[in-house]
């Protein structure tokens, strides 16, 4: 018997003693322990006092609080609020449309990037610079770029004798130009997860289409595309509750405004809970947030499951 069927044929060692395996089973919580404790301090305790506060209004009072309870009064306001209205809808059309700008341009650099074979390492870099840059530097970068009077944006445009825009003053144009910002700074995510997604992918299935005669478009189309369907949904989970969460470049660039035309709803979070003082309702609002946001995640990943059962 040599050695390699030896080591095939050892049989693997189980314990057999009720006390040993208990040991292990307490060793094992001993150790996960103060990371489940800390999870639950972070994570489920703030939750579960905001999910509470969101049926009590908070008032302050020579410097005490004082907690009243309203019931569900604070929810069937979220239905005749304009302002909550308006922040999930420009929030729904935000995060959809950055997102899909992000994926698809994100998708094409990858791809781009696969093909290159020099200079490769330095092409990434360059990809991924917009998103080191912080977000209060990012919102003075392109405050500027879009500014009406010497924006680079409209000194762009007046070299072909177009007149210039009011990007972020015009209802018209404000959260399309929010959108494009986001787009370009947050494309680098999505870029570095589709590269590390084709790089991964196996190599004999693109030989065999290359023998069968797949050109470069149907390679995409019936090879790459459909090995990518797991990655491009995880992608697609991550960004898009991350985009609902945006508030910085929507806080610099346009504060809300024209009116409500960038009115998300991070922002008109921030307004209830700080400018009005508002904390019950603002929970309230938090809540249905976060209702809203873990449907949408559920959704994702059950596409995502059903893409690999189905794979």
């Amino acid at each position: 018997m040599t050695v390699a069927n030896a080591q095939i044929e050892r049989p693997t060692r189980r314990s057999t003693n009720p006390a040993e395996d208990g040991g292990q089973r307490l060793w094992r919580w001993l150790t996960f322990g103060p990371a489940l404790v800390m999870m639950v301090a972070l994570s489920a305790l703030p939750i579960a006092n905001l999910f509470l506060t969101s049926f009590q209004t908070v008032t302050w009072a020579d410097g005490q609080q004082t907690r009243s309870w309203v019931g569900l009064t604070h929810y069937q306001a979220l239905f005749s609020d304009t302002l909550f209205g308006a922040g999930i809808s420009n929030t729904l059309i935000f995060a959809f449309g950055a997102v899909a700008g992000q994926m698809v341009i994100g998708f094409a650099m990858a791809l781009l990037c696969t093909k290159i074979t020099r200079g490769r390492v330095l092409y990434r870099a360059i990809f991924i610079l917009p998103i080191l840059i912080p977000g209060i530097v990012i919102g003075a970068i392109w405050k500027l770029m879009l500014n009406f009077d010497f924006g680079l944006a409209n000194k762009a445009l007046g070299l072909f004798g177009i007149l210039p825009h009011d990007w972020l003053g015009s209802p018209e144009t404000a959260l399309l130009s929010v959108i494009a910002v986001d787009i370009w700074h947050w494309t680098p995510f999505c870029f570095l997860l589709f590269l590390a997604g084709l790089e991964s992918l196996p190599q004999d299935v693109f030989e065999a289409a290359e023998m069968d005669g797949a050109g470069p478009w149907q390679e995409l189309i019936y090879v790459t595309l459909p090995l990518m369907i797991p990655t491009i949904i995880v992608t697609f989970a991550f960004r898009l509750v991350l985009a609902f969460k945006v508030f910085d470049e929507v806080y610099l660039l346009t504060s809300g405004g024209p009116g409500t035309a960038t009115e998300v709803i991070s922002f008109t979070l921030y307004q209830r809970f700080f400018t009005e003082d508002k904390a019950g309702y603002g929970s309230a609002m938090s809540v249905a947030v976060i209702f809203l946001v873990s449907l949408l995640l559920v959704i994702a990943l059950s596409a995502r499951r059903r893409t690999g059962a189905t794979s």
